[in-house]
């Protein structure tokens, strides 16, 4: 082993403390890579497996009734490669155990084979047999969120008619993965369900034998999906066709393709952000070193080393701590990787394989080095232009000058010791600015890990106390007169209602379109609030549409501006219609109008969709008796419920990154004020040292040293705070989707737990450099070089 290899296994032993450090730092940013990358990567390939074994369709439509003899037209569009027809309707559930009626989703299959579509993979039961009656298949969520086995009993209003379905088998679908009933803004699983039952029977109760009301396709390789969809949409126009749509749109895909987009930004930005610290940490800690070492880098010169064999030699130390770093954070990543995806798959419940990609931790090992190399190449070019001559002389003493507090008369305000540490801080601008840099990115981190929390309290709050203020939400099987409202009204329990339209849309501007729902309400209503980015409610217009922001986005459309709107129910009228104004949403894409308007527009009179109801709590057992025995009723969404899988499904998809980031942030948080508090101390050893032989104590020497700490934490937390709102900002505008958008709300316990770890970390740095100074070497130190 050569010398300069020697010298740099002392020179890391020397500085172990900071090296270890440092390598957490960068094994963190390693490690959130590499997990997120491999759980994108992993739930990215099951996906598309999954979706290919089963055939999942490319495209969905819907319809009132067509005869089965319309799949040959439809086969013969251009494109397509294989048609499913079925049968699918909304009915009410008597779910035992569960107080409020649920909603299910009955989809015909065939009673012998596999569905030519979307096919069902069994979990637990069997099939259903031809020729038994009410035997069903339900979907796994609905059936773990209420204790559903099979052989158990499920009673439904289907058609008018109460019967009970006996549950036969425990499956799933690549078209319900995520289950969301119509309305809805995320999935409950506990009150919505899909049911899959035998085509001849599903029919014959609805009276649909030999015809169908709903269609999927697979499409050839290479086909548009547009031109399929126009073609589609004209041949089923005559039927009642609701507008076909594409895979994109699917509900269940568009979650989790959301999702996974999530996992995939977060192993964009994270890393960079960890790696970018250790960078900065290296260059600080690198060019303290070739300080102290000026005088070797001139033996090293004098004795035959050339300057590129010394600048390799310090690179080489910042290298060793990287690739330390890289190595341990490349294994830990690949363990969290399998958690996290093992996560998801419990949650989304689809076949989940995890298929780490070791080039992604390839990728991580180069991002580290580079991110070394980078940071302390600066230091390391110094070390190589430094001619031996000067490198032998000691560096020249700082300039010293009267403070700013000195020369406004200050001073008398302030101890000795005081003074020295604001002389230190002032005389050495860039090193304060440096080290308030760093820790100050130490408390952003903190702010980002802790991002979404106060995000999902602030969603909830705006969406189901000052917009959706309503009780309960009832949804009729088909647009009803306004007899049906009156009807609700006298509901036991229902002490006001307030009637809504939904009607299917597609809106055009230019060449841009959206397949949408309008929403209609009425004019001065209580119980749902529009409202604009202040929070502000947005009186509804008596003609025009009031858009979501993020549909305005969408469509590149403001208030003032005309879109082309696509009726695709009934008549099917098409109209120019102005854009009235903007209301901020953070789920899903809406339009919305006067419930009159919204009539005129349909050109079906007076009609309803449903209506939201404010209700006697005392009353609300008796209500949900009525409404489950109400035929007309398609489902019954509750405020309490919604609220509840609101916060699960928002929660458990960012609570456990949220947990990692944090743990993440406070290593650096930890490694950032520790090695500040390391570099001070070194580069004051001396300086230390002297004024303990002069007579000062050691709790005089520590308010020195430890004051210039706290002083530069003290001015680094608010400056850390706002750069992690900007942080957050950024991640926000990454992770905004059409399923859902992240506003950056940020409450005062979060700024608290961030300029609270940061100030535990400066406190338990401050006690480890605290006990070095106490046993500070005086002599060693007076005589080493400086």
């Amino acid at each position: 082993m050569n010398a300069l290899n020697l010298k740099l296994i002392r020179d890391l032993l020397a500085m172990k403390s900071q090296a270890v450090a440092i390598g957490l730092v960068v094994a963190s940013g390693v490690a959130l890579y590499v997990m997120s990358a491999n759980t994108a990567r992993s739930l990215r390939e099951s996906q598309q497996a999954y979706y290919d074994h089963a055939r999942f369709a490319d495209v969905f439509a819907s319809l009132k009734r067509a005869p089965k003899t319309l799949a040959h037209q439809v086969a013969a569009i251009p494109g397509v490669a294989r048609v499913q027809t079925r049968v699918v309707e909304a009915v009410t559930l008597d779910v035992p155990g569960l107080a409020e009626p649920a909603t299910g989703r009955l989809v015909s299959v065939p009673e012998r084979g596999r569905p030519v579509l979307n096919d069902i993979h069994l979990r637990r039961g069997r099939d259903i047999e031809p020729n038994r009656p009410g035997e069903v298949l339900v979907n796994e969520g609905f059936a773990t969120a209420n204790g559903l086995q099979p052989g158990d009993t499920v009673g439904a209003v289907i058609n008018g008619r109460r019967q009970d379905l006996r549950i036969v088998g425990i499956a799933m679908s690549p078209e319900c993965i995520m289950v969301v009933a119509p309305g809805d803004m995320f999935p409950d699983d506990e009150h919505y369900g899909v049911f899959w039952m035998g085509e001849r029977e599903l029919a014959s109760v609805f009276d649909l034998e030999g015809a169908f009301n709903d269609l999927n396709l697979t499409l050839m390789p290479g086909a548009s999906v547009a031109e399929v969809i126009r073609r589609l949409d004209r041949l089923l126009a005559p039927y009642g066709g609701a507008g076909a749509y594409g895979r994109k749109e699917q509900v269940s895909n568009t979650y989790l393709s959301d999702e996974i987009t999530g996992v995939e930004t977060m192993a964009r930005i994270s890393p960079m952000i960890f790696l970018g610290v250790a960078a900065f940490l290296l260059n600080i800690v690198l060019a303290r070193v070739i300080t102290a070492q000026r005088q070797q880098i001139a033996v090293l010169k004098a004795f035959g080393y050339d300057r590129w064999e010394v600048g390799f030699h310090f690179m080489k130390l910042a290298l060793f701590i990287a690739v330390g770093g890289a190595v341990t954070g490349g294994a830990f990543g690949l363990w969290m990787g399998r958690g996290m995806t093992n996560l998801y798959a419990s949650f989304y419940r689809f076949p989940t394989g995890y298929y780490p990609d070791f080039t992604v931790m390839l990728t991580g090992f180069l991002l580290s080095v580079a991110a070394a190399s980078l940071g302390v190449l600066n230091a390391v070019q110094r070390a190589v232009r430094l001619p031996a001559a000067e490198a032998m002389r000691p560096e020249p003493p700082a300039a010293f000058r009267a403070t700013l507090i000195e020369r406004i008369g200050l001073q008398r305000w302030f101890s000795s010791s005081a003074r020295m540490t604001m002389r230190n801080l002032e005389r050495k601008p860039w090193a304060a600015a440096l080290s308030i840099s760093g820790i100050a990115l130490a408390a952003a981190i903190l702010m980002v890990g802790n991002f979404g929390q106060d995000s999902v309290n602030y969603m909830m709050e705006f969406q189901f106390e000052k917009s959706l203020r309503a009780d309960m939400t009832v949804a009729l099987v088909e647009a009803s007169s306004g007899r049906a409202l009156q009807n609700i009204r006298h509901l036991p329990g229902v002490m006001h209602a307030e009637p809504y339209r939904s009607l299917s849309v597609r809106l055009r501007a230019g060449h841009r379109s959206r397949r949408v729902g309008i929403m209609g309400l009425e004019g001065g209503g209580d119980l749902y609030h529009l409202l604009n980015v202040k929070e502000e409610q947005v009186v509804l217009p008596p003609e025009g549409l009031l858009l979501s922001d993020k549909l305005a986005e969408l469509l590149d459309v403001g208030a003032g501006d005309r879109v082309t709107v696509e009726v695709l129910e009934g008549a099917r009228p098409v109209r120019q219609m102005p854009v009235a104004g903007i209301v901020t949403e953070f789920a899903g894409v809406t339009a919305y109008m006067q419930l009159s308007a919204l009539n005129r527009l349909s050109r079906e009179g007076n009609s309803l969709s449903g209506a939201f109801l404010a209700v006697d709590p005392d009353q609300q057992d008796a209500l949900f008796a009525s409404l489950k025995a109400t035929p007309r009723v398609a489902g019954v969404s509750v405020k309490e419920a919604a609220i509840a899988s609101f916060r699960k499904t928002m929660q458990s998809s960012m609570l456990q990154m949220r947990l990692f980031m944090i743990f993440f942030s406070c290593i650096i948080a930890f490694g950032v004020v520790y090695n500040s508090a390391r570099i001070s101390l070194a580069e004051r050893s001396r300086e230390l040292a002297t004024l303990r032989i002069i007579g000062f104590t050691r709790a005089e020497i520590s308010m020195i040293l430890l004051g210039e700490i706290v002083v530069i934490t003290l001015l680094a937390i608010p400056l850390g705070l706002a750069m992690g709102y900007g942080l957050m900002q950024l991640m926000a505008q990454a992770m905004n989707t059409e399923l859902y958008r992240i506003p950056v709300v940020i409450s005062r316990s979060s700024y608290v737990f961030s300029a609270g770890v940061v100030m535990v970390a400066t406190l338990v740095s401050s006690l480890i450099v605290r006990r070095k100074l106490d046993h500070l070497d005086l002599v060693s130190v007076l005589k080493a070089a400086q």
